[in-house]
């Protein structure tokens, strides 16, 4: 064997690894990763027909997401996001009992908590600071909250009810035209109260994501007081009135006798999100929430029958809604004019120069190598077929436009898939790297980690030698088309459906892709873009004597 200028190490050069901010199963990490942790010396083969265009997936599927975005964020590269959110709610008990002898329960405090995700900090006289992640941008914004008044199935009617129901992220106006107010006027459910350390602190107007750690204080009958500390959260005050006839007129009527019957009756809670008025500019803060974590906690009195007296006592007691039934993220775009004519003008023959990568309802990027054809077929990949080659590596590397990124929130990591069959590369699959401690460092070989210079990205390196290998040594082995998405968790691997097929003919899109609101523009394959940050194939082998 005659080896073409290869020098290779005879095991992995593993750099160490940096501090992230908490990494939790889906909150996006803020790492640097610092050069590279696998090298190969010698002159690759550049050659390889690259073509790397921009596919817009339109309206993407958003229900029962494992996370939710909830905001608006603005990106100067791709436009401005606003995240709506629905949600069902359920009762925690299968038939709760209220105890009724001379009046009805009466509501005396409604609170919504959901937390955000955080990473807990030092704790001085019981009082614990944290640092907030997946919250992207700090500025106030306002937040409503409605009853919702569409009904949420699980399965879809025109599949015979076989099939589960599929809910998209243009579906906004389905639920702001059946919002139901607290009051005849519409007003929102919540009270415009934000609560924390016990205190109304802001309306609703003016709603952030707060770092703070909340505590809550209840005053007993002999007016002792209990303080009770949650990690920071989304932490409102309720309408006590809409719950009261809600819920206590509700049971009267048979309406909370079990959840089928309830969450047909109370269809639950819409979060809509609009631009703060006490934001000039707009508003410009989003984040990453688990809803199905969260919970409605109803205080009230009701009747409880004292032996030897005619009149009942009244007691304090509470019961708990979950916000764990069907959910569904609604996605409002307003796309910036080079972020619309990219992918207005993509090009499947040419190749594009700036390559949009965008999460949620957004984009991605289609890779042909080889000079494939639409059935696969590739003259070139049998000339390389031919030269008989041992694939030492083999890699893509996706360089940042840093000046169209701008100040931008970038996106952790990219992840490249078998687009034709909606799966995924063997690299991914022989990759068994893990991190236990920090699952989204997993996969550290196959990569798409972005790679940062002076605080900001440089680029995203995926490997795919053994996808190419086996290209090269199998003849019946197919040249699929290759999909470049964002990730959100390089665990999540299952797709979600497009509404509509795509210029491409996409019908699903990876659902890692849809949790992630951020996006990263590439530097793309066409030839005006320079040799030095365009798209390119690098295959280092070694050739037979």
């Amino acid at each position: 064997m005659r080896t073409k200028k290869i020098i290779q190490f005879s095991s992995l050069v593993v750099l160490s690894f940096f501090l992230f901010s908490c990494d939790k199963d889906y909150n996006t990490l803020g790492a640097d990763i610092i050069g590279d942790n696998h090298y190969t010396f010698g002159t690759p083969d550049t050659e390889a027909t690259v073509v790397a265009y921009n596919e817009d997936l339109g309206v993407v599927q958003s229900n029962n997401l494992v996370v939710n975005p909830l905001g608006i964020y603005k990106n100067t590269a791709f436009g401005k996001q606003t995240a709506h959110f629905a949600t069902q709610v359920l009762l925690s008990e299968p038939v709760p009992t209220f105890t009724i002898i001379d009046e009805d329960p009466e509501i005396l405090d409604v609170t919504l908590y959901v937390p955000y995700f955080s990473t807990r900090g030092t704790t001085t006289d019981d009082v614990t600071t944290y640092t907030l992640d997946s919250v992207y941008g700090t500025s106030k914004i306002k937040l409503s909250i409605y009853e919702n008044g569409y009904l949420m199935r699980d399965f879809d009617p025109a599949s015979n009810f076989t099939a589960a129901q599929k809910y998209f992220s243009d579906q906004t106006n389905d639920f702001e035209v059946n919002k139901r107010g607290a009051a005849a006027d519409g007003t929102s459910v919540a009270n415009g109260e934000r609560l924390n350390n016990g205190e109304d602190l802001e309306d609703n107007d003016e709603f952030f994501f707060d770092a703070a750690q909340i505590a809550d204080t209840t005053t007993n009958a002999e007016g002792e007081e209990t303080i009770t500390r949650s990690a920071p959260g989304m932490y409102l005050k309720l309408n006590k009135a809409f719950f009261q006839k809600k819920i206590v007129d509700g049971y009267n009527q048979g309406k909370l006798n079990n959840n089928n019957i309830f969450r047909d009756y109370f269809r639950g809670l819409y979060f809509k999100m609009e631009d703060s008025p006490a934001e000039p500019t707009g508003s410009n803060s989003l984040a990453m929430i688990n809803f199905k974590a969260g919970k409605i906690t109803i205080k009230y009195k009701e009747d409880k029958a004292v032996e030897g007296e005619e009149t009942p006592e009244r007691v304090e007691k509470s019961m708990v809604l979950s916000l764990s039934g069907n959910t569904v993220s609604l996605l409002n775009q307003e796309r910036t004019p080079n972020y619309q004519a990219a992918l207005a003008n993509a090009s499947n023959t040419l190749g594009d120069e700036k390559l949009y990568v965008n999460g949620g309802a957004g984009s991605m990027t289609i890779i042909d190598l080889f000079g494939r054809d639409a059935s696969g077929e590739s003259a070139e990949l049998e000339q390389y077929r031919a030269k008989d080659w041992l694939i030492n590596e083999a890699s893509l590397t996706f360089r940042i436009d840093r000046d169209a990124m701008g100040n931008n929130q970038e996106p952790y990591r990219v992840y490249l898939y078998d687009v034709t069959n909606d799966r995924l590369i063997l690299d991914y699959f022989t990759d068994q790297t893990t991190n236990t401690s920090k699952p989204k460092l997993g996969k550290r070989v196959y990569s798409g980690m972005i790679v940062k210079e002076d605080g900001k990205g440089t680029y995203y390196k995926i490997r795919l030698t053994n996808y190419i290998s086996n290209l090269f040594k199998n003849p019946d082995s197919t040249n699929v088309r290759l999909g470049l998405v964002v990730t959100e968790s390089i665990a999540i691997t299952d797709n979600y459906a497009t509404k509509n097929q795509t210029t491409s003919g996409l019908k699903k899109v990876p659902l890692a892709s849809v949790l992630n609101p951020l996006g990263t523009v590439l530097y793309g394959s066409k030839s005006s873009v320079p040799l030095d940050k365009r798209l390119k194939l690098e295959i280092y082998y070694t050739k037979p004597d």
